[in-house]
Parts: C-alpha cells; sequence; structure tokens
C-alpha cells in the first residue's frame, strides 16, 4: 500500500510539474503574440496608400526631421523652376510666379515687381524669348534655424538668333510654415538674393 501512494505522490509531482511548464509555456507564447500582434499594428500606422490612375501605391510615413534636408532642397528647386522658366506667353508667365511667389516671402515677390517695372517680362514676350533654368545643386544646413541654403544653377536665354547660357547662385533662409496644395514641402523662402549671375556663353542659332 505504501508502494502504492508512494507512485500517486510521485505522479501528481510530475503531473504539477508538467502543469507549470505548459503555464510557462502558455504565457510566453501569449507575450509573443502580443508584441507581435502590436509590433504588426505599428508598422501598419507608417503605411499610407495613395490612389494614382486608379493604381493603390505605398507611401511610408516618417518623421519630418528625417526628410528635412531633401524636402528643403525640393523646394528651393521648384521654386527657382516656377520663377525662372518663362516663355513668351503672359499666361504663361504669371501662372509660373505665381506658383513660384506661394514659395517665397516678399524679397522674391520685390525681385518680381523690380523686373516687371523694368519691362523685363514684356521683353520676353515681344522678343520671342524663352528662359530655362537647371538646378545644377543645392546646399542647405539644417544645423542652423531657419535653414540656410545657397542654390546653384545653369539659365538658358533663347532668343530667335542666339542662345546665352548663365550661371545663377542665389542664397536665403528657410522658415517652417503649414502645408498646403500651393506649398507641399511646408517652407517659406526668406531673405533671398542673388549672388551671381552672369554670362557664360553665346552661341548663334
Amino acid at each position: 500500500m505504501f508502494q502504492q501512494l508512494k507512485n500517486i505522490d510521485t505522479a501528481f509531482k510530475h503531473v504539477r510539474s508538467f502543469s507549470f511548464l505548459l503555464i510557462i509555456a502558455c504565457v510566453a507564447i501569449s507575450a509573443y503574440a502580443l508584441y507581435t500582434a502590436h509590433d504588426m499594428v505599428s508598422k501598419s500606422q507608417q503605411k499610407i496608400f495613395v490612389l494614382a490612375n486608379g493604381k493603390a501605391l505605398e507611401a511610408i510615413a516618417s518623421d519630418r526631421k528625417d526628410n528635412i534636408p531633401v524636402e528643403a532642397r525640393d523646394h528651393v528647386r521648384m521654386f527657382h523652376q516656377w520663377f525662372f522658366s518663362l516663355d513668351p506667353d503672359d499666361i504663361v508667365i504669371q501662372n509660373n510666379i505665381s506658383k513660384a511667389l506661394y514659395l517665397a516671402d516678399g524679397s522674391a515677390r520685390r525681385v518680381y515687381e523690380s523686373l516687371k517695372e523694368n519691362n523685363y517680362y514684356t521683353g520676353i514676350i515681344t522678343g520671342n524669348v524663352s528662359q530655362e533654368i537647371t538646378v545644377d545643386s543645392v546646399l542647405v544646413n539644417i544645423n542652423q534655424y531657419p535653414y540656410y541654403f545657397r542654390c546653384f544653377a545653369t539659365q538658358k536665354i533663347i532668343r530667335p538668333s542666339s542662345v546665352t547660357t548663365r550661371s545663377l547662385i542665389t542664397e536665403g533662409f528657410l522658415r517652417n510654415v503649414a502645408r498646403s496644395d500651393n506649398n507641399p514641402h511646408g517652407f517659406l523662402i526668406e531673405k533671398w538674393t542673388t549672388i551671381e549671375n552672369k554670362d557664360l556663353k553665346t552661341e548663334k542659332r
């Protein structure tokens, strides 16, 4: 009888040990499942799907500070593209300048008004002149705020009889503002000035 009781006690200890191990395993599996689910939810919240031409394209959400240099350079590039890309068409000029002025403060507007008073845009229209710009590089210092930038670009002034290539260097500062359809990057160019704008060469057509 004592041997039977001893066997029962041993069996009970084995069952208890097995139960503890089973409980620990269940807790570990549950904790892993909760962690995995939380991680998947966090990652899914960082994904944005944009509908373009009937197709869902995935975009990844990120902190603004991670993209400041990229967005700042593109903002400066867009401004110069709009401000300096001109054709002999009053509507094209007005549309481009209007888009550019949304990206900068009064310093850009003063340059525009000065050019307008000097009949620069009238000369483009009457002379059938086109103006193109290629932004070669944009340097942005994000270690200070407002962010200082310097833009290096090349202009082409296309006349009926010649093509003039000019170098253009400008500088200014970028201040954070609210994003909008007119200002998608959420920057405003301030104290914009031209450092250099000189002829490099002129070729006959």
